[in-house]
């Protein structure tokens, strides 16, 4: 198979329709046999609810404090918060804050572990003395002030931070490395991968700390090899994002240059070791980057035959199948084995708010629980099928997952399970110790500091303290045994016409969401490329433009900032002339306009939305040339100016379609209407000369105003192509007029106008307060 076929399959997949791509994996499994998959789940379920055994701390904590609860979404902000926040007085009040909002008496006595039920009574104590504080405070100010910061807040700061530092420590195995060997030698039936700690490097600094920490744990691990078979020994996972601080799309060339080059030293040490490395998965966006340091790596003649290097593949990414089979590609190629590690994911919710932010064409992954375990069933039967061609990894908590792989693989044994250190316990524990059959299961397990720890445990409790989560109902009695162990492809089936809305769709009826574009996408990155590069020679012209008409004078030359070579084009300064004529044009066009029906006033802004759409390549090229912005931030202010016209366009329709009645006497009619003031002189700052340019145009102009816009002087060619696009949705000349120049010299004339109705204003204090 040609290598360049599956990343096509790939990109083509990457905000692929849903149902579609469900259709196309159920075929793929349409000869799996459900029934013995089923009654093996049960079996495992059955086994660990019956199992007296004390479940893990973590697992307790997670079933009494869902993040469905009002309290586990108080604990998580806890979590989160504690370490964001550098100063104690701000913690304090943080803390009061959060834990009084809480019902914290409900879950007492709940839970079957001591340590939760302890951890309970003190957040409900904490809670009692907070509001007694508070209450008292009020009628006893003096007294009650000294003894909260003697004895209350410190106090409950200090045990707060200390719970939450306990329940951490529950997920991570060890500060160290050479603490997480010495704890893996008391489990000798499990394998370990061991996890670095550390989110993604900000700093070239926190890059090159990250980057020694990850040569010192492989040296560290060597000690601990005793095997030739490399999948028998320590492992290491490494994230790229913490070796490199701009990992990201727009900086693909760079950042994949300088990480194959960290990667292949890290793979060269421990190929030295026989330590094998997974390069863990992370963001949606940054996959295309990965594979492609994955390859150049995987490919070196150095590692040949040597199959210790592997990938972590999410099954919640609609692209999973398609990258497994490109790996196949890769591991044919190269004739040796690749290690994959395949998990369903743990960012999905950052995933899903990235896509409506972004406002996406649709989600880069599953939207539902059962798409991901049917994708996940997928690819795990390809793993399996291609024997030759891959170690498979199968990272699961499910049950059912466990099962269905268990019947997949039939008397195929080269395979492994693993688990999360602190969590699957009980369940792993069932099946390592029936051994239906010698499959080993690894331990994934952090290692780092409290510090480093927070972002990963809140990812955690995201994870796997969903109500939904297969962890959170395996435990609990509530829950039936059949819906624990549900089939995916039953689940499917009974509500796939359930579906999250779109990101275009992410404000309902009220208006569209502005649509971006996937900058991850190579195609699309390469096409608006291309759009830029073709304007890169255009020359622009900024003049007064009154009733429509372009007024002339001397000219200034523009030239953009980040290239003093490159000439965007000349503007005209408004003179005296230009800025009265522009304040009579407005005033004399102000009493019709008023009276224009708010119905085309809106369908103008809804008309100027979509050529905004429309006309985009060429906005982002000036912007860029013209305001020195990045390519990603231009695209963000269009999307900012679409959004503005849509806002202001439905805002509209609820405040000027028809009076508001109001009540009063018998035979009485007290209506309230809205309408335009008058003049309104719109100045935006040089920083947004797009998003706020014409949002305070939009503003005015719906509301029924005539608008005197005067940009930023640095960004006037910006601000006229936006004037001429809202000319041609059909705004009147008359009513929108444009002054370029001194912001000094023509507000001074403007704001001294009896006639002007209002300003709004972006800028410095000093101007303001002028």
């Amino acid at each position: 198979m040609n290598p360049s076929t599956p990343r096509i399959a790939i990109n083509q997949s990457y905000l692929a329709n849903e149902k579609d791509l469900v259709s196309n994996l159920l075929v793929q499994l349409a000869n799996f046999q459900t029934n013995d998959t089923n009654n093996y789940a049960r079996k495992l379920v059955s086994a660990v609810r019956n199992n007296k055994k004390q479940q893990s701390i973590t697992e307790a904590f997670l079933h009494e404090y869902q993040l469905n609860s009002k309290e586990g979404i108080v604990l998580m902000s806890i979590a989160e918060a504690l370490l964001r926040i550098p100063d104690q007085a701000t913690q304090d009040r943080f803390l009061a804050d959060k834990l009084t909002a809480a019902h914290w008496h409900e879950h007492l006595q709940h839970s079957d572990s001591m340590l939760v039920n302890l951890s309970t009574n003190i957040l409900q104590l904490t809670d009692q003395f907070e509001q007694y504080i508070k209450l008292n405070k009020q009628q006893h100010q003096q007294i009650f002030t000294g003894l909260l910061a003697r004895l209350g807040q410190p106090l409950i700061r200090s045990a707060l931070k200390q719970a939450m530092r306990f329940l951490g420590s529950k997920f991570i195995i060890a500060e160290t490395i050479a603490g997480g060997i010495i704890e893996s030698q008391d489990h000798a039936s499990y394998r370990y991968s061991f996890d670095m700690l550390g989110e993604a490097a900000t700093t070239t600094a926190d890059a090159d700390r990250y980057y020694q920490a990850y040569f010192d744990a492989i040296n560290k691990l060597s000690m601990s090899v005793q095997s030739e078979n490399v999948f028998a020994n320590p492992s290491i996972s490494i994230k790229l994002s913490a070796l490199y601080p701009r990992y990201e799309p727009l900086q693909h060339r760079r950042a994949v240059a300088a990480l194959k080059t960290k990667l292949f030293n890290l793979v060269k040490c421990a190929h030295t070791h026989n330590v094998m490395v997974t390069i863990d998965a992370e963001e949606t966006d940054r996959l295309e980057m990965s594979l492609d340091i994955f390859a150049a790596v995987f490919t070196h003649p150095d590692f040949n035959h040597w199959p210790g290097l592997g990938l972590a593949v999410q099954a919640y990414q609609k692209r999973a199948i398609h990258v497994i089979h490109w790996l196949a590609s890769l591991a044919e190629a190269k004739q040796c084995e690749i290690p994959v590690r395949l998990v369903k994911g743990a960012y999905w919710d950052t995933e899903i708010k990235h896509a409506q932010e972004n406002g996406l064409a649709n989600y880069p992954v599953f939207t539902r629980k059962s798409a991901t375990d049917i994708s996940y069933l997928a690819c795990a039967q390809l793993l399996i099928k291609q024997a030759k061609l891959f170690y498979p990894q199968f990272a699961t908590h499910n049950a059912h997952t466990v099962a269905a792989i268990h019947k997949l693989a039939g008397s195929y044994t080269t395979y492994e399970f693993q688990r999360l250190h602190g969590m699957g316990e009980q369940l792993y524990q069932e099946i390592i110790e029936n051994k239906p059959c010698q499959i080993p299961c690894r331990i994934y397990a952090p290692v780092g500091s409290y510090q480093d720890l927070l972002p990963y445990l809140v990812r955690r409790l995201l994870e796997n303290g969903a109500n939904t989560s297969f962890v959170n109902q395996i435990e609990n009695p509530d829950i039936s045994i059949d819906t624990v162990v549900q089939d995916p492809v039953v689940a499917w089936k009974k509500d796939k016409n359930v579906t999250l809305p779109l990101p275009a769709q992410l404000f309902g009826k009220e208006r569209l969401n502005s649509p971006g574009l996937n900058l991850a996408d190579p195609q699309q990155l390469e096409q608006l490329q291309q759009h830029i590069n073709r304007l890169s020679s255009s020359n622009y012209q900024a003049y007064p433009l009154i009733n429509g008409l372009a007024y002339s004078g001397s000219t200034k030359p523009v030239t953009s900032p980040s290239n003093h070579q490159d000439s965007v084009g000349t503007i005209i300064p408004s003179n005296q002339n230009a800025v009265t004529d522009a304040i009579n044009a407005a005033a004399n066009a102000f009493n019709s306009w008023r009276l224009h029906p708010v119905n085309k006033r809106v369908n103008y802004l809804r008309n100027a939305a979509d050529l905004l759409e429309d006309n985009r390549p060429m906005i982002v090229s000036l912007c860029v040339r013209e305001g020195g912005r990045t390519i990603q931030d231009a695209l963000a202010e269009v999307r900012e100016a679409i959004d503005f016209c849509r806002y202001y366009a439905a805002s509209a329709i609820d405040l000027f379609d028809q009076p508001i009645k109001l009540k009063g006497p018998t035979g009485e009619e007290n209506l309230l209407q809205y309408y335009g003031r008058g003049v309104f002189v719109c100045i935006s700052p040089w920083n947004f000369p797009i998003a706020i340019f014409i949002g305070q145009i939009a503003a005015a102009l719906v509301a029924g105003n005539t608008v005197i816009a005067k940009p930023a002087e640095l960004t006037s060619l910006t601000a006229i192509a936006c004037i001429h696009i809202l000319h041609q949705a059909g705004i009147p000349s008359t009513v929108l007029q444009f002054l370029p120049g001194n912001g000094g010299l023509i507000g001074k004339q403007l704001l001294a106008d009896d006639r002007i109705a209002g300003v709004a204003f972006t800028g410095s204090t000093n101007t303001a307060r002028l």
